[in-house]
């Protein structure tokens, strides 16, 4: 092995460490839902506003944070979001109060998802690496993010269990420190060289807009985003609601997390070699199948493990499809900023899973209303992934 190739795997994994601790401390905070509204003696639509607030912190916040690392590099999102996520778990290990609750875990986490999760890094890493092994290194990274969450799910229960709640957010977040460290192993091009080839940020801004396959992808992204918000937040709560013991949520969060470590990188792989229009279009319909046969069969241990194994090979594999259409069709001058807009729609749906998820169980007493919505959504989300052109488009100058 080259030097230089030794040096791109380094990167590669600080890259995918800073993945990992973003991704597996984000899919641990369904576990704390029960055990903080009946210590604090909150309703769970307390808790379910700062979650769905984070979301939508991290989606309004990503197209400025994209901005940022397209200037000025990733490096310093990353130690800012490291540091914004270390306060962020710190305060809601403090909460006392929704408010307070909100302003750390919602707000401040918000915030520091858009810095270390996928916006910023699969932006650094297609700028890095070659057309050629892009999709492959987008794949490795991401699978960073499924193993953070496959190993964190469980160590998070285990210091539930053993420590409480608020200890177990405080050893996360010391955690979330070391992002501070790793970032220094990380670099990225800035926007210097594109601007110097005669396009601006905002008229890469103005013509991705413009752009119906932009749109119809940013608008498919909604569903992605309400889905897997409203599983990891409330999918541990509704099986114990039947009556299934905790670990059978832990277990079933992380067999999505370890199948989706294959599932990730299989969809970057197959996204160098097909049309990544068609996959997408593919696994959301998949999951709407996937989400209609878990509602109608009876929830029992056996067949949440299968629903999980399924969600699991398909989970993250949106991402850097999404992410390698917006390259493809526009390049990846500004591919941070960019995806950072299509990443916001994501977030709104997010928003809404979470919160809605708490809301509708308060009001009726189960969560049968957003099983509903999500598996339309995902009819909808593959029907306007079909005819996305995803063509590459002829940039247009600053001055044109």
């Amino acid at each position: 092995m080259t030097a230089k190739a030794r040096a791109n795997w380094i990167m590669l994994t600080c890259f995918g460490m800073i993945l990992f601790l973003c991704i597996g401390q984000r899919h641990s905070f369904g576990l704390y839902l029960r055990p903080m509204t009946m210590d604090l003696g909150w309703d769970r639509a307390t808790f379910s506003f700062a979650i769905a607030l984070q979301n939508l912190m991290w989606g309004i916040s990503q197209p400025f944070t994209g901005m940022l690392a397209d200037r000025y590099g990733a490096r310093r999102i990353f130690i800012a979001g490291g540091i914004c996520y270390a306060l962020g778990l710190y305060g809601m290990s403090q909460a006392s109060t929704g408010v307070g609750l909100a302003a750390s875990a919602g707000l401040l986490v918000g915030i520091a998802q858009s810095c270390t999760g996928f916006g910023i890094v699969y932006g650094a890493v297609g700028k890095m690496v070659s057309a050629e092994k892009r999709g492959t290194a987008l794949g490795i990274v991401g699978a960073f993010g499924s193993l953070g969450q496959f190993t964190m799910l469980p160590a998070s229960q285990a210091l539930i269990g053993h420590l409480g709640w608020a200890h177990a957010l405080l050893i996360g977040s010391g955690a979330c420190l070391l992002m501070v460290a790793l970032a220094f192993g990380t670099s990225a091009p800035t926007a210097a060289k594109a601007e110097a080839a005669g396009q601006s940020m905002g008229q890469a801004l103005r013509q991705a807009f413009r752009h119906q396959g932009f749109l119809l992808l940013t608008l498919g992204f909604f569903a992605c985003g309400f889905q897997l918000a409203f599983i990891a937040t409330h999918l541990p709560a509704y099986l114990a609601d039947q009556g299934l013991r905790p670990a059978v949520g832990v277990t079933a969060l992380a067999i999505v997390a370890l199948a989706n470590i294959l599932g990730t990188y299989l969809c970057g792989y197959f996204g160098e070699r097909f049309s990544k229009k068609y996959l997408l279009a593919a696994i959301y319909g998949v999951r709407g199948v996937a989400l209609a046969a878990f509602v109608m069969l009876p929830v029992t241990p056996l067949t949440t493990y299968l629903f999980a194994a399924v969600m699991g090979l398909i989970w993250l594999g949106t991402v850097p499809l999404s992410n390698g259409v917006v390259g493809q069709i526009f390049g990846y001058q500004y591919i941070s900023m960019l995806y950072g807009f299509v990443f916001l729609s994501h977030q709104l749906g997010s928003f809404l899973g979470v919160w809605l998820g708490g809301v509708l169980f308060d009001l009726t007493g189960n969560y049968q209303a957003v099983w509903a919505i999500a598996i339309g959504l995902s009819a909808v989300a593959a029907i306007i992934s079909l005819p996305i052109d995803d063509r590459a488009v002829q940039l247009e100058p600053a001055h044109a």
